[in-house]
């Protein structure tokens, strides 16, 4: 992911949905809704200049289509953290939700932090492949648990034999989807180098190595204090041994009174990117 110096004048939030996409246009100020489809999201790209900055927040891979769309068209795009965006929302005492609400809260997320987001960039096939495999795995050993205890449990003895061919076939599945995996890990140098510098330290072992590759390939280029953010493991400040009480808003604040309406989207001509931070990426 790169941080490029182009001049970002227009803004366009989308809140991604299997089969439709509401697009806000800070330029505009309105909202739409368009297909979630190939030939759609091409149009709806080739019609972006260069300077438009598209924020869009991951939906279980239904945002791929889209992120391609904009690559392709040479549009900078942004994949935000969901996390962040909703926190972003709170922040401004936004209660309602709909597609149109999130879409706007994605353009004013990308106005607001703009010099310091990411812009998208393609992973290359051979890390997605290993991300579509360590993401079965993990789904298959959290169902297999699931089975393995209702079969311990009181009351399993007439199922107890479905049971068990269930727990052999997830057992074997596993099997087939570590050898693939390490099949992978060893044609591909880029990968094998990654795991071999994980593995190297202390504790850590091939699986979790492989699961860290395939789920953070952001790994190598963000400081220590950024991966532990991106992962969830920063640490927290610890509320309850703090004495300081933390002051409620003030009643005359328009966001303290529970409106769901967004804040009006800033014109586009005063809108000034804010500078990049030294803390965690956005």
């Amino acid at each position: 992911m790169s941080h490029p110096a182009t001049p970002v004048s227009r803004f366009i939030g989308c809140d991604v949905g299997k089969t439709a996409i509401a697009v806000f246009d800070s330029m505009t100020g309105r909202s739409r809704s368009i297909a979630n489809e190939p030939q759609a999201l091409s149009d709806f790209a080739s019609g972006l200049e260069p300077t438009c900055f598209v924020v869009c927040e991951a939906t279980g891979g239904y945002e791929g289509a889209l992120l391609a769309a904009l690559l392709a068209a040479g549009v900078p795009v942004h994949r935000a953290d969901a996390r962040k965006v909703k926190a972003f929302i709170r922040s401004f005492g936004t209660i309602g939700k709909t597609d149109a609400i999130d879409a706007k809260a994605l353009a004013r997320y990308g106005s607001d932090r703009c010099a310091e987001l990411a812009r998208w960039q393609a992973r290359d096939r051979e890390r997605l492949r290993l991300q579509g495999l360590v993401l079965a795995r993990r789904d298959m050993v959290r169902d297999r648990l699931a089975y393995a205890n209702r079969r311990a449990a009181p009351g399993a003895e007439p199922a107890q034999a479905h049971l068990d061919a269930l727990l052999a076939s997830f057992d074997a599945q596993i099997k087939a989807i570590d050898a693939d995996i390490n099949v992978l890990t060893a044609q591909c140098q880029p990968i094998a180098r990654a795991v071999k510098t994980l593995v190297a330290i202390k504790g850590m072992g091939a699986k979790t190595a492989t699961a860290l590759i395939a789920l953070m390939p952001e790994l190598g280029s963000l400081a220590r204090r950024q991966a532990a953010a991106l992962a969830g493991l920063a640490p927290t400040p610890d509320k309850a041994a703090n004495s300081t009480p933390i002051a409620e808003p003030a009643a005359a604040d328009p966001r303290s009174k529970g409106s769901s309406s967004w804040p009006l989207f800033p014109p586009v001509n005063t809108i000034q990117p804010s500078k990049p931070s030294s803390n965690a990426s956005s």
